[in-house]
Formats: C-alpha cells, sequence, structure tokens
C-alpha cells in the first residue's frame, strides 16, 4: 500500500492502493503494468483483474476505476523509498483495521482478495449523497439473451 504523503491534495496521509491514470495511446492493463513499476519497482508480476467500478463525480462525464491484482513470491519484493506520492508499505490485510484508509479500502479490498483466479471481474458503482458520504452499490453482471 501506498501512505499518501501529507503534502497531496487528495489522500493525504491515507492509505491507498497503487494506481494512477491511463496515458494516451495505453492499455488499461499496460497502464497497471507502468504504475506498478513506476511506483513500487515490482515487475514480473502476473496482474488480473478483479473489479471494474464507476465513480459517480456528480458531473456529466464520471470516473472508471480498474482494480487488478497478483501475486508477488517473497523473494522478489524489492526496497521502497519514499516518493512524491508518499511511502509504500507492505501492510498485512489484518493490520489494515487500525490504519487511516481511503474511504472504499475496508469494502473493496476483502471482495478483491476473495476473487479467484479466472473468475469474471465484479462491477461497482460508487456515489456521493446529498451529505458527501460515500455509497457503494455492487451490481450484478448478467448475460445478454440474444
Amino acid at each position: 500500500m501506498i501512505k499518501g504523503a501529507p503534502t497531496k491534495r487528495l489522500w493525504a496521509d491515507k492509505y491507498n492502493g497503487i494506481g494512477g491514470h491511463v496515458e494516451q495511446g495505453e492499455s488499461v492493463i499496460s497502464a497497471a503494468y507502468r504504475e506498478l513499476q513506476e511506483e513500487t519497482g515490482i515487475t514480473g508480476v502476473d496482474l488480473e483483474l478483479t473489479a471494474i467500478i464507476t465513480i459517480d463525480t456528480g458531473l456529466k462525464s464520471g470516473i472508471g476505476m480498474f482494480v487488478f491484482r497478483g501475486d508477488l513470491e517473497e523473494d522478489s519484493m524489492v526496497d521502497f523509498y519514499p516518493s512524491q506520492e508518499g511511502i509504500l508499505e507492505w501492510v498485512h490485510q489484518f493490520d489494515m483495521v487500525s490504519l487511516p484508509l481511503v474511504e472504499d479500502l475496508p469494502v473493496l479490498i476483502p471482495r478483491v482478495l476473495a476473487h479467484k483466479t479466472g473468475e469474471p471481474p465484479f462491477y461497482a458503482v460508487y456515489s456521493y449523497s446529498s451529505d458527501d458520504r460515500l455509497q457503494i452499490q455492487f451490481v450484478k453482471s448478467r448475460k445478454l439473451n440474444k
């Protein structure tokens, strides 16, 4: 996880997953591998898409978030150094309850960890109530009948 730098506009001093934006001409999976390498130095891990989340920003256009996970062998772990983004830390899932997490992670992480290899991704919509509280709705996928 990355603990956001205190100077960040969003999620300062909060723990979050590794992530970023898709660059022009880049696929979603290429962006995931690039961000992982840029922010952690980790390469050579297979990533699998586990979730597709739509974030309703209250504007005409929203945000698409693609959540990947991968397994890393202990002997391939790297040393982490602080960056402009923040400080990387290995965090055990049971220790997360005592950390200041980005608000969706207590709900999202257990679902990502429970996702089985080869399963289709799960879907969710994030929105905010009138009093600015995060609302998460998980959406069942349906096979299209032709």
